[in-house]
């Protein structure tokens, strides 16, 4: 199949490269066009100056870039992703963006008489690397059968959650449970090192019980070491957290907890960690 793929982050451009090893015929745009030539490099396939260019001629166009006013920036004009598509072409958008946005391009899609999923990702860059994110949807059934085969060459699950926004209220959800998840863990990690607790053989053995979960599998080890650098941002998260704010706003749901998670990574952010990823909320205990 023909696709193009718009926005080459720590995401994208090994999302992109697995379409590739897949067999699909590839179209790349990035704003940073020399990231476009490097992608080029590693993985062949096209490289666009225009994600309109990029579209042209393609079933599929996804993208995942950084927020709202990015997707729109992409989307959007005589150079966007809307104006290069065919009629009856599908733009999947990986963006962890607001609801309102998934709305407002649906919208869109359906008057060029095109079609629209909103569809972000969960499983970091090293999920990304893997080939083994998953996916969560919003959009029709039809559309969502026909894409998801394609998704299949970077996700190991795609769900289709329902109407055109679900797929971003289910991230929300997503990233509330998350950042809760890394701030038990960092209170526990950081109790068993005051208690001089092996930390390798603990988190061996209680990975095992209920105490487990992705993040002490994956970052439990790291994050006892005060290593920061795989992958999603302090400076994302914030932003993921800030779209399930205000959303929480509007639905009256309360997330006293998460917006306190919050505060503490705006604290890691002033400490200078910005561009550590999640699990840093450990660093907090240094003091």
């Amino acid at each position: 199949m023909k696709v193009a793929f718009v926005g080459l982050g720590v995401m994208g451009y090994p999302m992109a490269g697995h379409l590739i090893e897949a067999g699909h015929q590839v179209c790349v745009y990035n704003r940073n066009h020399e990231k476009a030539l490097a992608w080029q490099r590693d993985f062949g396939g096209e490289v666009a100056m225009t994600p309109a260019q990029a579209a042209k001629d393609c079933q599929i166009v996804f993208a995942c870039v950084g927020n709202d006013d990015d997707v729109r920036q992409v989307a959007l004009g005589a150079d966007g992703i809307f104006a290069g598509l065919a009629k009856d072409g599908i733009f999947v958008d990986h963006t962890t963006a607001s609801a309102e946005l998934a709305i407002e391009m649906a919208e869109i899609a359906q008057q060029n008489g095109q079609h629209f999923l909103d569809a972000p990702v969960s499983g970091g860059q090293a999920g990304a690397e893997s080939g083994i994110l998953t996916v969560m949807v919003g959009g029709d059934e039809e559309t969502f059968n026909k894409v998801e085969p394609v998704m299949s060459s970077f996700a190991r699950f795609s769900q289709l959650m329902g109407k055109v926004g679900s797929g971003q209220l289910a991230k929300m959800v997503n990233q509330i449970c998350f950042v809760n998840t890394v701030q038990g863990l960092a209170e526990g990690l950081n109790f068993a090192q005051k208690a001089g607790l092996d930390t390798d053989k603990l988190l061996d053995t209680i990975g095992k019980g209920a105490a487990g979960s992705w993040q002490m599998d994956n970052r439990g080890k790291t994050m006892c070491a005060r290593e920061f650098d795989f992958g999603f941002a302090v400076d994302w998260v914030r932003k993921d957290l800030s779209i399930a704010f205000a959303e929480a706003e509007k639905l009256g749901a309360d997330l006293t907890i998460t917006k306190q998670l919050d505060g503490y990574y705006q604290e890691v952010q002033e400490n200078g960690g910005n561009r550590w990823d999640t699990s840093s909320l450990i660093s907090r205990f240094n003091k």
